[in-house]
């Protein structure tokens, strides 16, 4: 109980109500938008001057055993509802109505309605318990601290600020870590972490690279004079460090998995440990990729957790390592060979340029176990997300714009501001940084990203944006299921020949759902909550946002007519897409079983698109 102070200081800091609160309300959103929930509206009540529309709707939804929820809400883009803040009240049995804060006794009065059984419902409480204690230490972390901002922060720091994916309700569930694991290891705890080497036999262990890297670089750049320091180490146990890879490993992957489970393979000589290595870190969203503080320029490094947070396990499929700086040739190639990638748009593409695999002896023979078993030990290096960046400009994790900063304004008024432009104006040049090179790989080369805002950065010049970089490429990019020429002329063999790979690896897919991956990251996932933070803030109107998201797409269909056929197969106009339901999934579809492969994101229902009635 070493840290029983900083809990007790934190929960009794008044921000464990405000992160309920806050809680209810997005459970209450994203449940009525994957139609979870379905209220009936009871009437209308005014809304302040202060206040983005003019009126509120009132809803009510019963959901189990004489219990009924009220609260204030209006519909927006995507079928989704902006809830009123201080709006939601709780009674049962038509007694008098009480405020309601708690999101973990809505989701047991409402599980019987929901559908959920008692076996998901209590894991379930934990990933939400997990992640208020979280969202109420970054509400502690960030008050009085009113004269910063984000914008002036090292890229690497930005993680640390950021509360979530805005879509899943228990954005921060990392189901396995304990408290003492959380003060240490997770982005908003801000703890700077050296990671542990191993020195891996090379007829256990592959080792991959993009072309013209080789292991030798890679480390004598990465560690250092501590490269040969445990080389001595591999010498001084009786073995030859030729027939080893390096590779660095989590401390708590070391504790939680490596130790037991390759515990054979220590006895063996065949993983040996070296100690700690020369650079310190600091974790991203996802918690297993790490940014060099030591050195910004050196790369990035990824590592398998086996942790389950959203609804995957964060381990790295031995398979993907593999293929990791494969996909990266391919992406940048397109780029490199492309004037328009290349120059004019000037795309960031931090590749995934080597990895090491380490096949465990026992599991590998079983092919179709639980694929947390699969993703025990590798690593990836990613290119520097800020190596990149020339003098005067600075880098920014995209998700930043759909948080507020500090003192409660927006992070993107933040940076109309500072560009000197307004909202309007700095909307039209955003949009076209940051659309024009997705649309360009989706159109003429059908080949699609997750452009979510833990991929994708915003290089801007004093806010004014300059241009985007993209990472993520192995577990993420997809291809059109047709045979584009421009696609199939930049592809190796062994990416042409069909979905050979058992996991995500460039597959193939319609072109409706390649389409569905610019719908649900870039409208969905940023264009949403954006547009509501302008809309709360400054009362600029969802109509003229999505009215010049519109006009962006246009552009770029007017400056390339050649692909018009294309355009009306990725139709982004077209007037509903499928609703993928991140919460549903956990909830309904999958809950907490084990799986050989990572379960799919299922759809149900459709959503609105707020770019068709543009059209």
């Amino acid at each position: 109980m070493e840290n029983y102070e900083r809990l007790q200081s934190v929960m009794r800091s008044g921000h464990w109500k405000t992160a309920n609160s806050e809680m209810l309300r997005r459970v209450l959103r994203e449940f009525m938008r994957e139609s979870i929930l379905t209220p009936t509206q009871i009437g209308t009540v005014q809304a302040t001057e202060s206040e983005p529309s003019d009126s509120w709707g009132r809803y009510v939804v019963g959901v189990d055993d004489g219990v009924e929820y009220r609260f204030d809400a209006n519909p927006r883009p995507f079928s989704c509802y902006r809830i009123r803040v201080g709006s939601t009240y709780r009674r049962k049995d038509n007694e008098e109505w009480t405020e309601a804060t708690d999101p973990l006794q809505f989701i047991l009065d409402a599980r019987h309605l929901i559908g959920i059984d008692s076996v998901t419902t209590g894991h379930l409480l934990r990933e939400f318990y997990n992640t208020l204690v979280a969202d109420t230490h970054i509400r502690a972390q960030k008050a009085d601290r009113e004269d910063e901002s984000i914008l002036d922060l090292p890229f690497a720091a930005v993680d640390g600020e950021m509360e979530g994916h805005p879509k899943y309700t228990y954005n921060k569930g990392r189901m396995g870590f304990d408290y003492d694991d959380y003060l240490a290891y997770v982005p908003e705890s801000k703890q700077r972490q050296t990671l542990s080497w191993l020195a891996v036999r090379n007829d256990r262990a592959t080792f991959k690279s993009v072309e013209g890297v080789t292991a030798e670089d890679l480390l004598t750049t990465e560690l250092g004079e501590q490269y040969q320091q445990f080389k001595t180490v591999v010498s001084e146990q009786g073995y030859e460090p030729d027939n080893y890879h390096f590779m660095p490993v989590h401390d708590w992957q070391w504790n939680d998995s490596i130790a037991q489970l390759f515990a054979g393979e220590i006895a063996s000589g065949a993983l040996i440990p070296l100690g700690k290595g020369p650079n310190e870190y600091l974790p991203q969203q996802s918690i297993r990729t790490f940014t060099n503080l030591t050195d910004p320029t050196k790369h990035q490094v990824k590592l398998p957790l086996k942790i389950r947070n959203t609804n995957v396990y964060r381990g790295i499929l031995g398979e993907q390592a593999m293929a990791a700086p494969d996909v990266t040739e391919v992406i940048k190639s397109i780029r490199d060979d492309d004037p328009y990638l290349r120059d004019e748009l000037d795309l960031v593409l931090p590749g995934e340029i080597a990895s090491v695999n380490y096949q465990h002896p026992k599991y590998s023979q079983l092919d179709d176990a639980p694929y947390q078993y699969h993703e025990l030990l590798a690593c990836i290096w990613r290119e520097s997300a800020v190596a990149p960046v020339r003098e005067k400009e600075s880098s920014l994790l995209l998700a930043a714009v759909i948080h507020e900063d500090f003192d409660g304004t927006p992070v993107v008024s933040k940076l109309a501001e500072r560009s000197g432009r307004d909202i309007e104006t700095w909307l039209d040049k955003f949009f076209e940084v940051f659309l024009f090179p997705i649309l360009h790989y989706l159109y003429k080369y059908g080949l699609v990203f997750m452009p979510h805002g833990t991929n994708v950065s915003l290089i801007h010049e004093e806010g004014e944006p300059k241009r985007i970089a993209i990472t993520d490429f192995v577990d993420e990019v997809a291809l059109v299921d047709r045979d584009f020429p421009e696609l199939i002329e930049k592809l190796p063999q062994k990416f042409q020949d069909g979905d050979q790979f058992k996991h995500y690896i460039l597959k193939r897919k319609p072109p409706v759902l390649l389409t569905h991956r610019i719908v649900g990251t870039v409208l969905d996932g940023i264009g949403r909550f954006v547009s509501d933070l302008l809309a709360r803030n400054h009362g600029y109107p969802e109509s003229r946002f999505w009215q010049q998201l519109h006009r962006a797409i246009q552009k770029y269909h007017d400056r390339f007519p050649e692909y018009e056929d294309r355009f009306d197969l990725f139709d982004l106009y077209r007037p509903r897409f499928r609703n993928y339901c991140l919460n549903r999934n956990r909830m309904l579809d999958n809950g907490y079983e084990d799986s050989s492969t990572r379960p799919k994101v299922q759809y149900h229902g459709t959503l609105e698109n707020p770019l068709h009635r543009f059209d």
